[in-house]
C-alpha cells in the first residue's frame, strides 16, 4: 500500500479520489493545484497551490517527498501537466495512474461539429451563426479575439483576462448546471450556436441537451492526446485497482 500519493488534481474526480484515500489509515495525500483559481475549495489530506517548475521540479518533488504513487487526475486539457507528469514518473520510477472521465458523445438530434483545437473551432463559427455561447472557460479567449462581427457570452468562475473578443457578455458561474438553466440561457441570450471543450462529466454536460432540445448547432473541441505510452483509467475504482487498493 502507497504510503505517500500525489494526486494532481483540480477536478470532481481528484477530490472524490482526496477523499477515499485519505479516509484510509497509513496513506498520506497531498492535493496539488495549478492556482488558476483563486478561491480553491478544501481538499481532504494535504493541499499545496502553484506549479513544480516543469518536469524536473516535479521529479525533485517525487523524491524529496518521498512520493510512492502519482495520480494526473488534472483537466483532460491540461496537457503540459500531464506530459510532465509522465516525465516525471518515468524519471523517479513512481507508479503513475491517469485519471480521465469518459469523453462526451453525441446522441440522436445532436448537431455537434468535431474540430481538433480552439482555432479550428474559432474558423468553423462564421458559418454557423452570429451570437456565440463560449463555454471553453476564460483562458483561450484570444484564439476568438479576431472574431469581431460576432457576439459572444462567455461563461467562467472567474472575470477572463484580455484580450478577448471585443464584443463580449461575461456569465460568472460555477456548475453543476441544470438543463432548465441552461435552456432559459441560451433563450435569453439568443445564443446560435455553443462552443465547448469536450470535457466530459456531468457537472456541464445540460447545456449539451439544452443545445440538441433547441435544435442549436455544437462545437465540440476533441482533447488533446495523452502522451506516447501513456494510458488512462476511466474512474476511481480503476485508479484503486491500479494502485492494489480495494474500493472503500
Amino acid at each position: 500500500m502507497p504510503a505517500h500519493v500525489l494526486i494532481l488534481g483540480g477536478t470532481t474526480e481528484a477530490r472524490r479520489l482526496a477523499a477515499d484515500l485519505a479516509a484510509r489509515s497509513g496513506i498520506r495525500v497531498t492535493t496539488s493545484l495549478a492556482g488558476r483559481v483563486a478561491r480553491p475549495g478544501a481538499v481532504p489530506g494535504e493541499m499545496r497551490i502553484g506549479g513544480f517548475g516543469g518536469a524536473e521540479g516535479l521529479a525533485d518533488w517525487l523524491r524529496t517527498q518521498q512520493v510512492d504513487a502519482l495520480i494526473d487526475a488534472t483537466h483532460p486539457f491540461a496537457e503540459t501537466i500531464t506530459a510532465h507528469a509522465a516525465h516525471a514518473a518515468a524519471a523517479t520510477g513512481v507508479p503513475a495512474v491517469v485519471l480521465r472521465r469518459p469523453g462526451w458523445r453525441p446522441g440522436p438530434g445532436d448537431r455537434w461539429h468535431d474540430v481538433p483545437s480552439l482555432a479550428d473551432a474559432a474558423a468553423t463559427l462564421p458559418a454557423l451563426g452570429r451570437r456565440v455561447f463560449l463555454s471553453t472557460g476564460r483562458l483561450g479567449l484570444a484564439t476568438f479575439a479576431h472574431l469581431t462581427d460576432l457576439h459572444f457570452v462567455v461563461r467562467s468562475v472567474e472575470p477572463p483576462e484580455p484580450p478577448m473578443p471585443p464584443d463580449t457578455e461575461l456569465v460568472l458561474a460555477r456548475g453543476p448546471f441544470t438543463v432548465a438553466a441552461e435552456t432559459e440561457l441560451l433563450r435569453a441570450h439568443r445564443i446560435e450556436v455553443l462552443v465547448t471543450k469536450d470535457s466530459g462529466g456531468e457537472a456541464t454536460a445540460a447545456k449539451l441537451t439544452a443545445a440538441r432540445e433547441l435544435g442549436l448547432p455544437v462545437v465540440v473541441v476533441r482533447r488533446p492526446p495523452l502522451p506516447p505510452g501513456v494510458t488512462a483509467v476511466p474512474d476511481a475504482a480503476g485508479v484503486l485497482e491500479r494502485l492494489g487498493l480495494s474500493p472503500a
